[in-house]
C-alpha cells in the first residue's frame, strides 16, 4: 500500500490505493474515499477523476452514521446493509483515515466477506498510511480541496483557511484539536499551533473588521508571528514583532487580540501572555475556571509595546480550553452566552477525546442561537495534557 501510494501521482491517492486493496483482497465490490467538509459535519465523496464537482449524491452526515462514528471514535465500523428483496448486500466497512491524530476523512470498502479481525488491524493501518500520503498530496493538487466544499468558499474565507495548521496534534504528552466556526463567514479569528521536540507553540488570535479586511489583518498577525517564532524568538519578541508589524500597517486603526502560549513538555509549565480577548479554561477533574491572567495591549494598538509572560502550570489529566470572544461573547435574545454556559460545556465534554471537544462547545453554542447564523467567528482549541 505505501508503495502504492507513494508511486502515485498526488491527484490519483484514491485510484492508486483501490487498485492495490482490490489485489491484495479479490472480491472487494468497491473503495470509495469520503473527507470531512469544513464544519466537519459531513463525509464528502471524492468524485472520480474527471469528474466535475459533486452534486451531493453519497454524502454522509457525521452524527448519526456509522462512517461518522468512525471519522469521530477513529476505530473501523462495520456496516451489514439489507437488500429491498431480503437477504444481506456486501458488508461495507468504514476506515478513518488519519494523519498524527488529525482525522481526514473515512475510507468506505464494500466486500461479499466478512472482514476478519485481523483485516481491521491492517485496515486500520492501512488508513493511517493514507492519512500520511494525504496529507502531503494535499499541497500538489486542488482536488481534496475541491472534495471537501458544498459551496464556493468567499475569498477572505479563503485566505483565512488556508492559514490554520489542520485539526489536530498529538505528541507523547499531549493531544490538541482546533475549529473555525463558520467557514464561509469571516470575522479575523484564527489559531496556529506548532509541536517541537521540547515545546508546544500555540496561538489564539481575533482580528478586528469583517471580510477580506479582517482576513489581511489576520494574515499580517499571524504571518508576523511565525516569522518571528522560526527565528528562534521567544513569546514576548513574537508578540512585540508582531505588534510592530501590524501597527505599521495600520498605524493603530485596526489590531489583533491575541493569546500567546508555549507549553513545554517537560514539566508541563505554560508562558503565556494575554493580548486581547481570547480566554482560557482549565478543567482538573470536575472542576472548570478561568485561569486568570493580566490582560496586556492588543497587537498593533501602540508602537514599541513590550509584553510581559506570566506562567503556570499543568498537571496530567487537566484539559485546557481556549475560546474567541465568538464564543464567550455570542450574544442573541436571550443574552450572552457567558462564562457559566461555556463552563458547562466544557464540564460535558469531560469524557470526550480531545478531537471531539471543539465542536461539541461550537454544538452548544449553535444550539443556544435556536440556529441562527452566528454573528462572529468561533474559535474553540482544545489541549489535553497527558
Amino acid at each position: 500500500m505505501e508503495r502504492a501510494l507513494r508511486s502515485a501521482p498526488a491527484h490519483a491517492l484514491p485510484e492508486a490505493l483501490a487498485a492495490a486493496l482490490e489485489g491484495a483482497r479479490p472480491g472487494l465490490a468497491g473503495v470509495r474515499l469520503l473527507v470531512n467538509d469544513y464544519h466537519s459535519r459531513v463525509l464528502l465523496p471524492v468524485p472520480p477523476l474527471g469528474a466535475g464537482p459533486g452534486d451531493g449524491t453519497g454524502v454522509l452526515r457525521v452524527r448519526g452514521t456509522d462512517a461518522g462514528r468512525a471519522f469521530v471514535s477513529r476505530r473501523p465500523v462495520r456496516h451489514s446493509p439489507r437488500r429491498d428483496g431480503g437477504g444481506a448486500a456486501p458488508e461495507v466497512l468504514f476506515v478513518p483515515v488519519v494523519s498524527r491524530g488529525e482525522r481526514m476523512g473515512v475510507l468506505e470498502l464494500a466486500g461479499a466477506d466478512p472482514w476478519t479481525d485481523d483485516e481491521l488491524a491492517r485496515l486500520e493501518e492501512v488508513g493511517e498510511v493514507l492519512g500520511a500520503a494525504l496529507k502531503v498530496a494535499w499541497h500538489h493538487t486542488d482536488r481534496y480541496e475541491r472534495a471537501r466544499r458544498r459551496k464556493r468558499l468567499t475569498l477572505a474565507a479563503e485566505l483565512q483557511w488556508q492559514l490554520l495548521p489542520g485539526h489536530a496534534c498529538t505528541g507523547d504528552r499531549f493531544s490538541l484539536a482546533g475549529h473555525l466556526e463558520p467557514a464561509y463567514s469571516i470575522g479575523g479569528d484564527n489559531f496556529d499551533w506548532s509541536a517541537e521536540h521540547d515545546h508546544l507553540a500555540l496561538t489564539v488570535t481575533n482580528g478586528s473588521g469583517t471580510g477580506i479586511q479582517a482576513a489581511l489583518l489576520t494574515s499580517l498577525t499571524v504571518g508576523a508571528m511565525r516569522n518571528a517564532r522560526r527565528s528562534g524568538a521567544d513569546i514576548a519578541e513574537q508578540a512585540s514583532l508582531a505588534n510592530d508589524m501590524v501597527h505599521v500597517r495600520y498605524g493603530g486603526r485596526e489590531f489583533t487580540e491575541t493569546l500567546v502560549m508555549r507549553i513545554d513538555l517537560a514539566d508541563g509549565v505554560v508562558h503565556v501572555i494575554d493580548a486581547g480577548s481570547p480566554r482560557i479554561l482549565r478543567m482538573r477533574g470536575t472542576d472548570v475556571g478561568s485561569v486568570d491572567l493580566e490582560q496586556q495591549l492588543p497587537l498593533g494598538m501602540f508602537p514599541d509595546t513590550e509584553y510581559r509572560p506570566q506562567r503556570f502550570r499543568l498537571e496530567p489529566g487537566d484539559r485546557l480550553v481556549v475560546v474567541s470572544d465568538g464564543v464567550f461573547s455570542a450574544r442573541t435574545p436571550r443574552g450572552e452566552f457567558g462564562a457559566q454556559a461555556l463552563e458547562q460545556a466544557t464540564r460535558r465534554t469531560r469524557l470526550q477525546d480531545a478531537a471531539e471537544v471543539p465542536l461539541t462547545v461550537i454544538d452548544e453554542l449553535i444550539e443556544y442561537h435556536e440556529g441562527a447564523d452566528l454573528d462572529d467567528d468561533a474559535v474553540v482549541v482544545c489541549l489535553d495534557w497527558k
